[in-house]
């Protein structure tokens, strides 16, 4: 296994500088996400690992051996596109084989090793198959053992399942995860889909106009958001704007919703800081609790989601998104219904 270190890594393209100064520790094994909208510089960063675009400066660590301006094909790095890339003209056998070919390697040591891969893949028995044989999710695997027949130190990703179907992503998510685990490759994972990076990732870099934003775990990256780009690039999020109103004993009151309560002091530069919190810690009709803060307000819109049900809340105009999981005793409310409904203080996020 294989750390990989990025450096100060920047990239212009002319006037446009699409990666600033990024720096990264991915740790040997590790399944690393970048994520990010389109544009932010996720891709580009991938492909100077790759070696398919060299970086305006920075350096790039593959272990002690510095990589920055080897060729492509010296770096011992795997890269599965976004488009499979698969030949349409050779069979599975030949597409996976296609490496280790140009890698001059004997046919009967080719043999043993595409045979290995087929099985790493659960592909057995698909080597004679063509491209136009197989389904999104095969061919997804085909472009996968062909990269991981020739052993990369480092295997790269790069918005794989975006082509595939909601349900075949799903299953793909958990068999490149387990897959990944089993092998034990550190591997660097570009995607925009949260869903992708917050279910696969052992930590995950969020990028926002070439730049890192926050990097973390799952959790960290979900319930403990640096910015609020994050918190709402990752998942829904409810923001309430609070006005301070004093501070006493390193902690503020604030008003919110005409309503005043108390939080840390966080040495804010603002007299105006905005909350952060997730739909699913709004509670309709809460039992009474003294760290509870509690608003009448009136059900606008029901979103019925399967698994779960979304309520839009309006209270004196303000708009609150509350989540809950449908469960088959749990209670449903009414377009136009008024309620209360409440939170813990506990689960704001403060910038």
């Amino acid at each position: 296994m294989f750390d990989l270190k990025i450096n100060n890594l920047t990239k212009d393209f002319g006037e446009l500088r699409a990666v600033d100064t990024v720096n990264i520790n991915i740790n040997a094994g590790e399944f690393y996400s970048i994520l990010g909208p389109s544009g932010c510089g996720k891709s580009t960063t991938l492909r100077m690992i790759a070696g398919f675009v060299l970086p305006t400066d920075g350096e790039i660590f593959v272990g002690d051996t510095n990589i920055t301006y080897q060729a492509p094909e010296k770096r011992n790095i795997g890269f599965v596109f976004q488009n499979y890339a698969i030949f349409p003209h050779m069979n599975v056998f030949d597409n996976i084989s296609f490496g280790l070919r140009m890698r001059n390697f004997d046919k009967k040591t080719i043999g043993t090793k595409v045979v290995k891969a087929l099985e790493q893949v659960n592909l057995t028995g698909f080597a004679a198959r063509f491209q136009r044989e197989l389904s999104g999710g095969e061919q997804q695997r085909v472009a996968l053992a062909r990269v991981l027949v020739t052993e990369p130190q480092i295997l790269l990703l790069d918005e794989p399942l975006s082509a595939l179907d909601k349900k075949l992503r799903e299953e793909m998510k958990i068999w490149i995860k387990e897959l990944q685990r089993k092998l034990k490759i550190t591997t660097v994972y570009v995607t925009h889909d949260q869903s992708e990076a917050l279910t696969m990732s052992d930590r995950i870099a969020v990028m926002d106009k070439g730049k890192i934003s926050q990097i973390g775990t799952s959790t960290d990256i979900y319930e403990r958001p640096k910015n609020k780009f994050v918190a709402d690039f990752i998942g829904i999020s409810n923001f309430l704007p609070l006005k301070i109103i004093s501070s006493q004993n390193s902690h503020l009151k604030v008003s919110f919703n005409n309503k005043e309560f108390i939080i840390p002091d966080m040495n804010y530069n603002s007299d105006t800081l905005t909350a952060v919190l997730r739909p699913e810690h709004i509670i309709i009709n809460p039992e009474i609790n003294n760290n509870l803060l509690t608003f009448e307000g009136v059900v606008e819109i029901i979103s019925y989601q399967g698994s779960l049900i979304r309520y839009i809340i309006n209270s004196n105009n303000i708009k609150f998104i509350s989540e809950f999981a449908n469960l088959p005793k749990s209670k449903q409310f009414k377009s136009d219904e008024k309620i209360q409904f409440g939170f813990d203080l506990n689960n704001l996020v403060v910038f």
